[in-house]
C-alpha cells in the first residue's frame, strides 16, 4: 500500500505507478512565475493515510540561482468525473457510467527566488519565514506535516472551481498564494493554528468581508479599484479592510493587486501570445511604459521577453 509520504517523494515521477491510475493533470511552467503541477489518480485500493503537506527549502550557497521552494501536498476523498455535463453527481453506476471516482490528489507548488523577491521588498528579515523567502537561511531543510482546515480548503478550491480560461489563471494564482502564506506557518509552530490579532476578525463577517475584498479585487484585474470603493462594496472601512486583509493575506491590498496583475501578465504574454500593447490594455494602464515599467519592478523581466 502506497503511503502519502511515498507519493510526496515521487510527485515529479511518471504519471502511472504502484497501480495507481492517472485520470487528469494541469501543469504551468511561465518563466519567472509559479511552476506548479496538479495530478488525480485512481487507486482500486482502500486509502487510509491522512492528508499530508510537504515543505521544501531548497538551498545551496555556491549555486543560488538553483535556491528554490516547493509545496507539496497529498490529499483524497474527493471524486473525479470526466464528463463536464453532469458534473458533481451522486449518482450511482450505471451501463452508461462507471460514476464519479474516488482520488487522491497530489499538488506541487515550485517557487524561485525571483519570484519570492516580490515578497521582500522593505521588509527587514527578523523571523525565519523572511530568511526563507530572502534564501538566507544558511540549511536546506523538508518539513512534513498534516493538513489544517485551512489548507484543505484551499486546496479543494483549486480542484473545484468552475472558472476557465483567463479566470481560471487569476483564481489559481491567488489560491497559490494563500497556500504559501499558510504554509510558512511550519517553519514555527508546525500547524499549530494561530487566531487573528484583529479582534474584528473573531466574527465570521469580519472574515467573510475580507475574502470577499480579494475577489472583487480579482474580478477588477483589468479595471482597478479603489480602496475606498472596495471598503464599500464590503461594508466595512477603510482602516479595518487594510489591517484585516494584511493579516488576512499577509500583504498590503496594493502589493497584492498588483501581484495578481503582473502574474496575470505573464499568463497573457506567455500562454496567450498577446502583445504588449493588448496586455496593458486589458490590465488597465494608461500606457506601454507604465505598464512595462510596473512589470519589469515586479518580475525583473522586459514584458517582450516572455513573448514566444
Amino acid at each position: 500500500m502506497i503511503q502519502a509520504l511515498d507519493l510526496l517523494k515521487q510527485v515529479n515521477k511518471p504519471a502511472e505507478f504502484a497501480g495507481m491510475a492517472l485520470l487528469w493533470h494541469k501543469d504551468q511552467h511561465i518563466p519567472g512565475s509559479t511552476q506548479y503541477s496538479i495530478k488525480r489518480y485512481y487507486t482500486q485500493d482502500k486509502w487510509n493515510t491522512e492528508d499530508t503537506g510537504m515543505f521544501v527549502y531548497h538551498y545551496n550557497a555556491a549555486h543560488p540561482k538553483e535556491n528554490y521552494l516547493e509545496l507539496r501536498f497529498c490529499i483524497s476523498g474527493n471524486r473525479y468525473c470526466d464528463n463536464k455535463i453532469c458534473g458533481n453527481c451522486n449518482q450511482v453506476p450505471t451501463e452508461e457510467c462507471a460514476g464519479p471516482l474516488r482520488t487522491v490528489d497530489i499538488f506541487s507548488f515550485h517557487f524561485t527566488a525571483t519570484f519570492l523577491h516580490q515578497f521582500l521588498h522593505n521588509v527587514k528579515l527578523t523571523t525565519t519565514k523572511d530568511e526563507v523567502l530572502a534564501f538566507k537561511h544558511p540549511n536546506a531543510f523538508t518539513k512534513i506535516f498534516p493538513l489544517s482546515v485551512r489548507k484543505r480548503k484551499t486546496l479543494d478550491g483549486v480542484l473545484n472551481h468552475s472558472y476557465t480560461g483567463s479566470l481560471e489563471n487569476i483564481f489559481i494564482n491567488a489560491k497559490i498564494h494563500e497556500l504559501l502564506l499558510q504554509s510558512l506557518d511550519v517553519i514555527v509552530d508546525d500547524e499549530k493554528e494561530e487566531g487573528f490579532t484583529c479582534k474584528f476578525l473573531a466574527d465570521e463577517r469580519g472574515k467573510e468581508s475580507i475574502y470577499q475584498a480579494r475577489e472583487i479585487l480579482l474580478q477588477h484585474i483589468g479595471d482597478p479599484i479603489t480602496i475606498k470603493e472596495l471598503s464599500r462594496k464590503v461594508a466595512m472601512n477603510e482602516c479595518y479592510l487594510k489591517k484585516g486583509f494584511k493579516e488576512v493575506f499577509g500583504t498590503t491590498i496594493f502589493d497584492f493587486y498588483q501581484q495578481q496583475r503582473m502574474e496575470h501578465a505573464k499568463y497573457l504574454l506567455y500562454e496567450k501570445a498577446l502583445s504588449v500593447t493588448d496586455v496593458s490594455a486589458l490590465l488597465g494602464y494608461s500606457s506601454i511604459s507604465h505598464f512595462s515599467a510596473a512589470f519589469k519592478k515586479h518580475t525583473g523581466l522586459k514584458p517582450c521577453e516572455l513573448l514566444n
